[in-house]
This record gives C-alpha cells, sequence and structure tokens, in this order.
C-alpha cells in the first residue's frame, strides 16, 4: 500500500509541474480515434506518454497494445507531434523533466 501512495504523490507532483510547463493531462490529440495522450502541449506539439505495465506484461507489452501504440505514436509522428516516453519510476527523477526542457529549448 505505500509503494501505491508513493506512486500517487510522484504522479501528482510530475503532473502539478510538467502543468505549469502548459502541459494538459488526457489530451485528446485525436477525435476520429478517440487517442489521448497522457500530457501534452498542443501549443508546442510535445507529448509525454507514460508507458506503465513494462514489468508486468501489462497492456503496452503484450502484442494487441504493442500493435496499437505503434500505430498511435506514428500516427501522432505523421501529424506533426513530438511524442516521449517514460517509465513510471521516472516521475521520481529529473531525467524527464530535463529532456522535456531539453526538446522546449530546441523549437
Amino acid at each position: 500500500m505505500a509503494g501505491k501512495i508513493k506512486k500517487q504523490a510522484q504522479y501528482t507532483t510530475f503532473t502539478k509541474l510538467v502543468g505549469e510547463l502548459g502541459f494538459i493531462p488526457e489530451y485528446r490529440f485525436d477525435e476520429k480515434r478517440r487517442w489521448r495522450f497522457d500530457f501534452a502541449n498542443p501549443e508546442l506539439r510535445i507529448a509525454i506518454e507514460i508507458e506503465g505495465g513494462v514489468w508486468t506484461h501489462g497492456r503496452h507489452t503484450r502484442a494487441i497494445g504493442y500493435r496499437n501504440d505503434i500505430e498511435k505514436y506514428n500516427s501522432a509522428t505523421i501529424a506533426g507531434w513530438r511524442v516521449l516516453r517514460f517509465l513510471p519510476e521516472e516521475l521520481s527523477t529529473t531525467r524527464p523533466l530535463m529532456m522535456i526542457n531539453q526538446l522546449i529549448q530546441q523549437l
């Protein structure tokens, strides 16, 4: 239970920090397919995806989920989005924010 609370706190802190950079949680970028990004800054066309279930054979690592993610990310790239992908355990580090800021600086 303590691990779940810690992960939720990390996610909440990350949500606040990226929100300050103009990222919107659960942003729908494709109305037809109803695809959403975990976080997106539509003005900069930068998306952030948190890839859960990697170690537990979750949806993102099973064949159909993996295939669907490829379709989603390729469609997003064609539409001009830059997608950064992170693991949940990375949210407690500075790495995601450093990479997001690096990408913003390059625009």
